[in-house]
């Protein structure tokens, strides 16, 4: 379990963080400096750079929390509630991400490539929607994980 903490931990750190800094540093500088082409070919370029990163830290977060579960706790059914919602909000992290990879950053890579500038734009606007959510619900998949141990959750629930 030593290893696996941090294994687990830091991918989270980087892909989480990685949204935060290109959500809420990156993008405002890009509106405020690049006209539209040159912000599609920016954004391109920058998920294509950081999107291999984030299916490492999926890889590293699914491998390591799978170890967690069935050789420290012994299964699914050893968990405590925090961990479950950790584990439903991490998966759906990962699918808004799969979308996201394969429909409009699909687009949006096509759209640069041939110049359309009007599709790539719309492709950037759906892509910022859904990292949006995904910055979000990886705020509160981290305060539900990290602060959950001290919560009383069923209490809320009941």
């Amino acid at each position: 379990m030593n290893f696996a903490i941090p294994l687990h931990v830091l991918p989270v750190v980087i892909w989480v963080g990685g949204m935060f800094f290109a959500h809420m540093v990156l993008r405002p500088a890009a509106v405020e400096t690049l006209e539209p082409p040159l912000r599609l070919r920016l954004w391109t370029g920058v998920f294509g750079r950081f999107f291999p990163w984030v299916w490492v830290c999926i890889a590293l977060i699914l491998a390591s929390g799978f170890w967690m579960i069935f050789s420290v706790y012994g299964g699914m059914g050893g968990l405590a509630l925090h961990v479950h919602l950790m584990f439903g909000m991490g998966l759906i992290m990962m699918l808004v991400f799969t979308y996201i990879y394969f429909v409009p950053y699909a687009a949006l890579r096509r759209a640069t490539l041939n110049a359309d500038w009007s599709a790539g734009g719309l492709a950037l606007a759906g892509i910022r929607r859904l990292v949006t959510f995904n910055l979000m619900l990886g705020l509160l998949t981290v305060a539900v994980s990290t602060g959950g141990v001290y919560w009383n959750l069923a209490a809320l629930i009941e």
